[in-house]
């Protein structure tokens, strides 16, 4: 099965600035336990200075999309609070937007109910833009994509609908991911939402094709859907579960398989849904070739981050020196005579003397007191870890503090694990 953008133009000019993206940013991300307590998890850090939702956002800068509203719900605050600092820099004059659409209400009195609700709810907004493409994107992946190519492949087909997929082991796959069946000329013939058992690829036997949530509706089309579904009594509301299914025997639904664009081989692409999944993710970037090049100057990653000073270190003794080996360390961080490795920063932590820490995520402002070791860890904003504190060694103790161990062996460590709320709702 061959792809057929590559034999064809990609009008980017015209298809780009006609298309209205919208970014689907209200989950809870419950897999990701206690991290997504007081976070939506677009929300969440990645990278030692992004949010997730930065990925989707810059993919649609760097394709030329500049029109684009993001879809809030849970917990949003962090969320908004990150748009309205980092994203706020468009010429509305110029056409070109990022708005926030948050749950309110907006016909009848449910807040959204699903994916497809969510776009339902915003039918006016979406009309006063007069698109000719919708792009409809998951919030709380991390990838690189050009959405142009996307778009000319939609457009070549003359298609109703086109999906992105992505090819992925079926066990991975099994329980998680929505899953389709292509034809020879890859339209869509077959969609179960999370099966159990996924059909395999022809010829690829052990590979299925699983959906990264990201859509391409011809607009008029993708309003007849939504209404229609919001008009079906007993549905769940959602592209995955309702739209596709329902769709795909008498309309244009084609798929779009993601690849590099130089290698044609399967690109990168990250659900960082689960704690193993996202400290598997971080960790892949102190790599010396990470499978992520954040350093790309031609397709940056853009974000708002607090203006920090350099990250320092400090004390060349034997005994208490301040390094950091294959680590990433963020801006505002401070390694006081301590030792770091395979581990990333985020802004403005500090470790004290005579401290390990090995092979963990630490997210914003969190100090890690004297004589500490942290292994395999994930330590949540906020905490301060008091002096001598082990974590990650004796997986029992750590469950014996209120701590988090996965099955995989990770420690997760939050502000109230440790007795230090630092949300406060009476």
């Amino acid at each position: 099965m061959v792809s057929t953008t590559e034999n064809n133009p990609r009008h980017i000019s015209l298809l780009t600035r006609d298309t209205l993206a919208l970014v689907l940013a209200g989950g809870k991300g419950s897999r990701l336990r206690e991290l997504t307590d007081w976070r939506a998890k677009p929300a969440m850090y990645f990278g030692g200075k992004y949010r997730i939702v930065d990925f989707p956002l810059s993919n649609c800068i760097n394709s030329g999309i500049r029109r684009i509203g993001v879809l809030t719900q849970y917990k949003a605050h962090s969320l908004i609070r990150h748009l309205v600092h980092g994203w706020s820099w468009f010429q509305a004059g110029r056409q070109e937007f990022v708005e926030i659409l948050p749950a309110s209400q907006r016909v009848g009195g449910e807040w959204y109910r699903g994916t497809a609700d969510a776009v339902y709810q915003n039918l006016d907004i979406i009309r006063t833009h007069s698109p000719n493409h919708v792009l409809v994107l998951a919030g709380d992946h991390v990838y690189k994509m050009d959405y142009g190519a996307f778009l000319a492949e939609h457009a070549v087909r003359e298609a109703d609908m086109t999906v992105s997929c992505f090819e992925m082991p079926i066990e991975e796959a099994a329980g998680e991911m929505g899953v389709m069946t292509v034809d020879e000329d890859w339209r869509v013939i077959g969609f179960d939402e999370k099966p159990e058992h996924p059909n395999p690829i022809p010829g690829k036997p052990g590979i299925c094709l699983a959906s990264m949530g990201n859509y391409v509706f011809n607009t008029e089309f993708l309003y007849e859907q939504v209404i229609k579904d919001a008009d079906t009594p007993g549905t769940q509301h959602d592209f995955g579960r309702n739209i596709i299914p329902s769709i795909i025997k008498d309309n244009r639904v084609f798929a779009y398989p993601f690849r590099d664009e130089q290698t044609g081989e399967q690109a990168y692409w990250r659900d960082v849904g689960t704690l193993g999944a996202f400290w598997l993710a971080n960790m892949e970037l102190v790599a010396v070739e990470p499978p992520l090049n954040l350093y790309d100057k031609d397709w940056p990653i853009f974000t708002h981050q607090r203006q920090a000073p350099p990250a320092k270190f400090v004390f060349d003794d034997a005994d208490r020196r301040g390094e950091a080996i294959q680590s990433m360390v963020s801006g505002g961080c401070v390694i006081s005579g301590a030792h770091v490795e395979h581990s990333l920063l985020f802004s403005y932590c500090q470790i004290e003397p005579y401290s390990l820490v090995s092979e963990s995520v630490v997210l914003p402002d969190v100090r890690i007191g004297q004589r500490c070791r942290i292994r395999r860890a994930i330590i949540d904003r906020g905490c301060t870890i008091e002096d001598g504190t082990v974590i990650g060694e004796d997986h029992d103790a750590d469950r014996e503090r209120g701590f988090r161990v996965t099955d995989d062996g990770l420690t997760l460590v939050t502000p109230s694990m440790l007795g230090q709320d630092l949300h406060f709702t009476r």
